[in-house]
């Protein structure tokens, strides 16, 4: 189909994959690394950021505490990292792109998963409002801080156009290059499409596997789900006997295949109709070129609403979150009246931030100093402002 070019590794790219070559590079220029790819290297700022550590206590469903063999958002970014190579791996696109990408995406998360950014973005309502995606951006562009020359991770541009899968104009307007696909209407790279699909298919099978882990959800009603039926009943005809919790294991890894293989077929079928010639055809081409079916989007919408549903709005989930969305609000609406209360870093970012943009300066330095919290030190922080016998 055509020549391609090969990784470090040997494989060979299609042609409309993202290569160094063809990479926008980094904000501040750097000598290029030794041993390994440019992409490979933002894969490795990723892994050694503090960032990336403080996942393992943020929460995916269930807060850490609730039990140890939970998801977190660590344990989550790694699934989407592994289900995503295979991706790429399977329509010969960049693998190490794609890792990173993948284990970058969630880094921008509050403590307590989509309620915590739920109730921090009504917090910042007045102050231009607060989005994981665009958090993520920040993290890796601005508020790590590990290296001499700039600050951030100093991503390639190819990372970063992946992290940020959603962006409204009036933001987009403000990231330059970056924001121009929004304003434009271009897609991203198919690396970045297909993370994004590895996260869906992650997070639904996974949350399947805890839900029922959990106890919140049976399997006498996830059959009502066509997707999770179709697998079960097959695992269940051939292996009759086998235990209730490997049987669901089966299942879940059954879920995650099926899901997989049809991404892959589908968007080989999409790759060779629209045969787009380098990585600017992908670019430019009026819709995604990594997809499901028509019949796997359908089914996953079902197994979505089932999940909203049932687990994610089930009584038990809902305590949890509304403690943190009270958690969260109080410990925002503590510090931006009075910043003293926040270490001494975080004071010194928050006046800083202050001096050049007032108001709104303060407020998004207490947004950065509360999403790079992990649920145990939220909780924490707010027994220590607002508990008088601590």
């Amino acid at each position: 189909m055509d020549t391609g070019s090969a990784t470090p590794q040997g494989q060979t790219l299609a042609v409309y994959a993202v290569t160094e070559a063809c990479s926008r590079g980094r904000r501040h220029p750097e000598p290029h690394p030794v041993m390994r790819s440019e992409f490979q290297r933002d894969r490795d700022r990723v892994i050694h950021s503090a960032a990336f550590r403080r996942l393992e206590y943020k929460t995916q469903v269930f807060v850490n505490h609730e039990g140890d063999l939970f998801r977190t958002r660590l344990t989550h970014s790694i699934e989407v990292a592994q289900i995503a190579r295979s991706i790429a791996r399977a329509l010969r696109l960049n693998e190490d792109l794609t890792e990173g990408i993948a284990l970058a995406h969630d880094l921008g998360h509050t403590p307590f998963g989509h309620a915590g950014q739920d109730a921090l973005n009504a917090c910042m309502k007045n102050y231009g409002g607060f989005e994981h995606n665009l958090q993520s951006l920040r993290v890796v562009d601005e508020l790590e801080e590990r290296y001499a020359e700039f600050p951030g991770l100093n991503l390639t541009f190819e990372t970063r156009e992946g992290i940020l899968k959603h962006c409204s104009r009036k933001h987009a307007e403000g990231l330059g290059e970056l924001g121009r696909r929004f304003i434009d209407k271009h897609q991203p790279s198919l690396e970045a499409q297909l993370t994004n699909l590895a996260d869906e298919i992650a997070y639904n099978s996974h949350d399947v596997d805890d839900g029922l882990r959990s106890g919140l959800i049976e399997v006498e009603a996830l059959n009502e789900v066509a997707l999770f039926r179709e697998q079960y009943e097959i695992v269940r005809h051939d292996y009759p006997a086998l235990p209730p919790r490997r049987t669901i294991h089966e299942v879940v890894r059954r879920l995650i295949n099926c899901q997989v293989t049809d991404l892959v077929e589908t968007s080989i079928n999409s790759l060779r109709e629209a045969a787009p010639a380098d990585i600017d055809a992908v670019r430019h081409h009026d819709a995604p070129l990594i997809s499901f079916s028509e019949r796997m989007r359908e089914q996953n919408l079902e197994l979505k609403r089932f999940l909203r549903t049932n687990l994610y709005r089930h009584y038990r989930v809902h305590r949890m979150t509304a403690k943190a969305a009270r958690t969260i609000t109080a410990l925002f609406e503590a510090y931006i009246d009075d910043p003293r209360l926040l270490p001494d870093a975080a004071q010194r970012q928050t006046a800083l931030r202050e001096r050049s943009r007032g108001k709104d300066g303060r407020a998004r330095a207490v947004a950065d100093y509360i999403a790079g919290m992990t649920d145990r030190y939220a909780i924490a922080e707010y027994e220590r402002t607002f508990n008088p016998a601590i």
